[in-house]
């Protein structure tokens, strides 16, 4: 027997690492282990009012902290019966979109490009190829920028309130936005160009199931209330009311993150599983980085996230060509008056889906709460992901092993910090 031990998952949000035991050349067992705390916010929010909420849960995580305050909300209003104006879904979904842009590019040039080149970080990276990184630097200063423009602050937004927004942007900033849009245009073709030049990472194929939003129409991050599960080319859908029996958590001993499986199968959230779920939103992008939906490999959700990209800067700028061209209403926040019920939002953070559920007391004070993150999620597909690298691999030494190891696991982009809860049901 041997075992391969990733003691600490670099490059990544949060703590985590990778166990494999061997015996000779069999895998005997794969572990993803998370060892990071429980954050504890779903026991913090219990008695808390409607509008204390939303501030709350956004600490979760810096990086998605506009997801999971908008996800909170739609679950507030859905269970408050809050019917929010069609203004303020088109602002949320523009901050969202804000959220995409800044995380993806985070994701894609400081801590998914460096494994393709062979080195250690972003830094090693940009002491060769500056004007890649000042390339990521600039795309997630313009998602930041749209958050900060929308959400009142870049990082835990303030603006995002209970039946609309505390202040709407002015047409000076749309305007602002409007140029650092169209100035990240040949920004959009050159981290194209890059991701495409990458070397070949095709070391894992395997027959993966996927799930996300579904939002047949149009591109949707906020909006909808149905999901879909894509497997082996079958679809089904489930009410977001339903949400558990899509993530159905399981506590496994080795993680303080639980399991989740559909049918007794783990499943794919992100990037990938979203362009699987709604293939209209593959583009010409996909084209250019050769990325063929549905996909078996687990490294293209990188090449996803790259069109993802490109999807989200050309469609922020529609939306806000559109804000200026209509002008925005300071229309104030739809009442919200207090009463017993439950509410479930789901919306797709950059990671995947997240979901957000809350029930009220007559009051609208919380009575319990239950948050489950794309990371969480994708536990238990990371892990078939993991080993099936192994068993694949013809290279057996274990400094290969453990590079292959690592590179799936940020490709799935997870967020350690966001998958562990704790609650009783």
């Amino acid at each position: 027997m041997s075992t391969i031990v990733i003691d600490h998952l670099a490059r990544v949000e949060g703590h985590g690492g990778i166990t494999v035991e061997m015996d000779g050349d069999a895998v005997k067992d794969v572990r993803f282990d998370v060892f990071e705390g429980a954050r504890l916010l779903e026991g913090l929010v219990r008695g808390r009012r409607f509008d204390e909420i939303a501030p709350i849960v956004s600490r979760i995580c810096s990086i998605c902290s506009p997801a999971h305050s908008l996800t909170s909300l739609k679950a507030t209003e859905n269970a408050l019966g809050v019917q929010v104006s069609p203004q303020t879904d088109f602002l949320r979904e523009l901050l969202l979109r804000g959220e995409s842009i800044q995380s993806h590019a985070l994701h894609l040039f400081f801590l998914a490009v460096p494994d393709y080149l062979d080195r250690p970080s972003a830094i090693a990276v940009a002491a060769e190829h500056p004007a890649a990184v000042m390339l990521g630097l600039r795309l997630k200063r313009l998602g930041n920028l749209i958050q900060e423009t929308i959400g009142g602050r870049a990082i835990h937004p303030v603006n995002a309130v209970p039946g609309g927004f505390g202040r709407v942007p002015r047409a000076d900033q749309l305007i602002a936005i409007r140029g650092a849009l169209i100035e990240a245009i040949p920004d959009a073709e050159a981290m194209l160009d890059l991701i495409a030049s990458l070397p070949d990472a095709g070391f894992c194929h395997t027959p993966t199931a996927y799930a996300a939003l579904y939002s047949p129409d149009s591109d949707r991050y906020y909006a909808g209330d149905q999901l879909m599960i894509v497997s082996n080319g079958d679809r089904a859908t489930i009410p977001a009311a339903d949400y558990r029996s899509l993530t159905n958590e399981k506590p496994v001993a080795h993680s303080h993150a639980k399991h989740s499986t559909f049918h007794d199968k783990p499943f794919m959230v992100g990037s990938l599983a979203r362009l699987t779920v709604n293939p209209s939103r593959s583009t010409t992008a996909s084209g250019k980085l050769k990325l063929a939906i549905p996909s078996d490999n687990p490294m293209d959700n990188n090449k996803a996230q790259a069109v993802e990209l490109v999807n989200d800067l050309g469609l922020a700028l529609d939306m806000v060509e559109r804000l200026i061209h209509d002008g925005v209403k300071d229309e104030g926040c739809v009442p919200v008056t207090p009463r017993a019920g439950t509410g479930v939002g789901i919306t797709e953070a950059p990671r995947g889906l997240l979901v957000h559920s809350y029930t009220y007391d007559d009051q609208g004070c919380v009575v319990a709460a239950d948050v489950i993150t794309p990371t969480a999620m994708n536990a238990a597909s990371l892990e078939q992901h993991l080993r099936k690298t192994v068993e694949q691999s013809a290279e057996r030494d274990e400094p290969t092993l453990k590079k292959k190891l690592q590179m799936i696991a940020r490709a799935y982009d997870p967020c350690i910090s966001c998958s562990v809860h704790l609650i009783r049901r």
